[in-house]
């Protein structure tokens, strides 16, 4: 497949290419392709190995993929199953979605909201796997990172949904009916409970979460802005503690009174510092993350740390 990342250019567009240069991929897309395919490799040069008298791929199974709730599931598993393929072509699908709907997400959303959202429909994946695949049939462990790339697919097909998507570089068909049809392909294979081996309800369950947050989000309940707005105020409520060693009352008087001093000097930073975080944060509400100047995303980078002193 192929897909024409700017169908309102004409004929004069630039497409992305694989071979353009790694340092073109925006840093989550990077990351993620990075990861998935260093910890496949992993698996695949150091699986067989043994450790405690098991092989180390199925001590990773056992501790990272998503087990079933009666099969030894561990809560850190809705993340870390995400980065675990079974196979070379399992993993290059994933990927290859992930390059081809994800390039123009990030870009157009930022890295951080791209990642809350790949995150958040890829856990909502697992809960849907952990909880509505049992009702169709048995429970198996999971992996892999098709519950988040099918959120990843439904967001390109609300965002983007007359953009051409080629079938086998040949057949050109609009995102919201490629998407649609996959959609509609999942759901009925997950209802009739087909045997494929492929976890139909993960897919779905990312899909819905992926539908869910773009309705949200297009509403102005942005998840990305409530979690930065919690972090900003988590840190703005965190005080320095004071400890203060003394020989006599004399001394102990002196230097109490020069850190009360420092002490306000600091809160009075923090409390502009907070106060412009605030108008940043009214301003992302209002136009979005993509309206911020590039100053104002260096003082968002570097707020918690300032916060934090």
């Amino acid at each position: 497949m192929s897909i024409d990342p700017y169908p309102h250019r004409g004929s004069h567009y630039y497409r992305p290419s694989l071979f353009g240069g790694f340092a073109y991929f925006p840093p989550v897309i990077k990351w993620l392709l990075l990861s998935n395919t260093g910890i496949w490799l992993f698996m695949l040069f150091f699986g067989r190995f043994s450790a405690g008298g098991y092989p180390i791929s199925y001590v990773i199974y056992d501790l990272f993929a998503l087990n079933p709730l009666s099969g030894g599931f561990k809560l850190w598993e809705l993340v870390t199953y995400l980065f675990i393929h079974g196979g070379f072509l399992h993993l290059f699908f994933n990927m290859f979605a992930l390059w081809m709907f994800g390039m123009q997400l990030e870009n157009d959303w930022g890295s951080r909201k791209f990642l809350t959202f790949y995150m958040t429909t890829g856990i909502g994946a697992g809960l849907s796997n952990l909880f509505i695949a049992p009702l169709f049939a048995p429970p198996v462990a999971t992996i892999g990172a098709s519950g988040a790339i099918y959120g990843v697919l439904i967001a390109f097909g609300m965002l983007y949904p007359d953009q051409p998507i080629y079938l086998y570089f040949l057949l050109p068909i609009k995102a919201k009916y490629f998407v649609a049809f996959y959609i509609m392909l999942e759901l009925f294979s997950g209802v009739t409970g087909t045997s494929d081996g492929i976890a139909h309800f993960a897919h779905l369950g990312g899909a819905l979460v992926g539908f869910i947050y773009i309705l949200l989000d297009q509403k102005g309940y942005s998840l990305d802005e409530y979690l930065m707005r919690l972090k900003a105020w988590l840190e703005s409520r965190r005080k320095p503690s004071l400890r203060v060693f003394h020989r006599n009352e004399e001394i102990t008087d002196a230097k109490f009174e020069d850190v009360d001093e420092s002490r306000q000097r600091r809160d009075k930073e923090k409390e502009k510092l907070q106060r412009r975080v605030d108008e940043i944060l009214d301003k992302i509400s209002k136009s979005g993350y993509a309206s911020l100047t590039e100053e104002e995303k260096r003082i968002l980078f570097e707020a918690s740390k300032k916060l934090d002193t």
